[in-house]
């Protein structure tokens, strides 16, 4: 359940707004939250999206979701299907149905012959060669096309024909007439229409003209009444191309929407350029968007991260001007944190070696029922068999014990986790000295209760052998090994390829085995093992014949770069 609390307070986006409601500039806000559909949404977005939803919400206003897909060549309804998924699994509706910048590619359009006959935009025959030496750079002046003073109708004649498909594709672009000298270069006659022919996943092939974002995204926001247009600070230097877009053409809604820029995050130890997730993805580094070791979040869906853990992220990177840079220690300090509350609690062993419980006596020695949470009654219980043979992790025995070890060591005891204190008597080894089993002996008298007139430290967990379900355990890790992977130079100063610096040790499979409850759980379904740490039976994969489990973090931060 959402509740207003657990979004970002106190930033200078809701210091607008708290000042926009109180002077009555606006009597309701309402934001967007517009992602290309060119790729998978990644933890950027997710900050993008618990912000603008967030803010609807905490202020009684609307954000609507809108597809900005003027780019066609990129996009397909994959994206578009993916996105509206990953929206509403964070915990968010948005206002009415899903927008598209498609939809108005007519009034777009309209808004261009506008321009053009105000004497405001003109059909340019430059290559994109000769536009960048027209340019100029941030300390030269660009210089005019010589295209840029023809005559209304000869511009009004050409944009006609650009629309019905009678150029090439690159030959024409249709410009703004502003300001060749600006020190703004985003302001030198930008680029509003290309020729592209290709086919569109919303218009099919209707248009061979497409508008450029810049001056599609400010239109689609006063269309839809937008009061708050938030978008991350790379596109600060934009801002004067917005409102003069807006300032030029009639007013397609009572409501002016205003640009307000926030720093993105960087975080650490991974990527989130679509660009570079899809190489990922295309040249199988990963198995795909939503392999659990990536930043996007289907992926972080399927690794076992939780709504409520990414909106607490969220609000802990908060809301700023300056830089953004968090830790992947604290993302996942958010999922623990919340896990550690919401995930019931059952017993595995990755890693087991087998003891025989030399006095087990059937009949007499006792299993028990355990709490699936020591802290929630309402998750209820489940009973703990016990056999001759169980299953410890082979890091909880010692022959020779560091300082301080408080497990199982020769002739020593320990308890097992809801049940009975268990004393080692002898190990047992292969030929190559390697221990292969221990023969243990039960203290019947301590099912419940503590040992009389000594004290056992240790408790170890443990499944019954003859009980146990075998399960596939994925043991996920980092993707890179260096906190900013596609930021290193090499030797001559060239950056090196982000995939020179992929952990080859990010995901491994065992073969593990668990509680028997864990035979019967659904997909998507997420348990602390306990003393391991947290997993989740995997969305696509897990089955009742062949459970998957997906580590999603570690109990506490114990990572070391590789």
């Amino acid at each position: 359940m959402l509740n207003k609390d657990q979004f970002a307070d106190n930033h200078f986006i809701r210091t607008i707004i708290d000042e926009d409601l109180k002077s009555g500039k606006h009597t309701a806000i309402q934001t967007r939250f517009p992602p290309e559909p060119n790729g998978y949404l990644h933890i950027g977005h997710a900050k993008s999206i618990c912000l603008n939803f967030g803010l609807a919400y905490i202020y009684d206003g609307l954000c609507n979701l809108r597809f900005d897909d003027t780019n066609p060549e990129k996009e397909n309804d994959e994206y578009v299907n993916a996105i509206k998924e990953d929206v509403e699994w964070l915990g968010f509706h948005w206002a009415g149905e899903p927008r598209f910048a498609s939809n108005y590619f007519d009034r777009l359009y309209d808004y261009a012959v506008g321009l053009i006959k105000d004497g405001k935009a003109y059909v340019d025959d430059l290559t994109p060669e000769e536009m960048r030496e027209y340019r100029g750079t941030l300390t030269e002046a660009g210089k005019n096309s010589p295209y840029r003073d023809r005559s209304i109708e000869e511009n009004l004649d050409l944009f006609t024909r650009m629309k019905n498909g009678e150029f090439p594709d690159g030959s024409k672009t249709l410009r703004l007439k502003i300001d060749m000298a600006s020190g703004n270069i985003n302001m030198r006659d930008p680029v509003i229409y290309r020729i592209r022919r290709a086919h569109h996943h919303n218009t099919g092939d209707k248009w061979c003209i497409y508008p450029m974002y810049d001056y599609t995204h400010c239109i689609s926001d006063a269309i839809e009444g937008i009061t708050h247009s938030l978008c991350t600070l790379e596109f600060e230097a934009h801002r004067p191309l917005y409102d003069w877009v807006l300032d030029n053409i009639p007013a397609p809604h009572a409501t002016r929407p205003r640009q307000y820029e926030f720093s993105r995050l960087e975080l650490l130890y991974t990527i989130t350029s679509k660009r570079k997730l899809n190489q990922l993805v295309v040249e199988k580094h990963v198995s795909g968007w939503d392999d659990p070791r990536m930043p996007t979040i289907s992926g972080m869906r399927r690794r076992g991260y939780t709504p409520e853990g990414l909106r607490l992220f969220a609000k802990r990177a908060g809301i700023s001007k300056s830089e953004n840079i968090v830790d992947m220690s604290v993302l996942e300090g958010a999922i623990r944190e919340e896990l550690e509350n919401s995930a019931p609690r059952l017993m595995a062993v990755l890693n087991p070696l087998k003891v025989t419980l030399t006095n087990f006596e059937a009949g007499k020695t006792q299993s028990r029922r355990a709490a699936f949470h020591p802290n929630h009654e309402e998750m209820g219980d489940r009973e703990v068999p016990v056999s001759q043979t169980i299953y410890i992790e082979a890091d909880d025995f010692a022959e020779n014990p560091p300082k301080g070890f408080k497990r199982l060591i020769p002739g020593g005891e320990v308890r097992l986790r809801h049940g009975y204190v268990i004393k080692c008597d002898e190990v047992v080894k292969d030929e190559a000295g390697n221990v292969v089993e221990l023969k243990c002996s039960i203290d019947h008298d301590t099912l419940g209760k503590n040992p009389e007139g000594r004290k056992v430290k240790g408790v170890i967990h443990w499944v019954s052998a003859e009980h146990a379900a075998e399960i596939k355990v994925r043991l996920y890790d980092r993707l890179f090994t260096v906190e900013r992977p596609d930021a290193v130079r090499g030797e001559d100063g060239e950056y090196l390829p982000f995939t020179d610096f992929l952990n080859p040790e990010s995901i491994k499979e065992i073969t593990a085995y668990a509680e028997p409850a864990a035979k019967d759980l659904p997909a998507e379904s997420r348990w602390q093992f306990e003393r391991i740490g947290y997993f989740v039976t995997d969305r696509k994969e897990h089955g009742k014949d062949t459970p998957v489990f997906n580590r999603t973090v570690t109990l506490k931060d114990s990572w070391q770069p590789k």
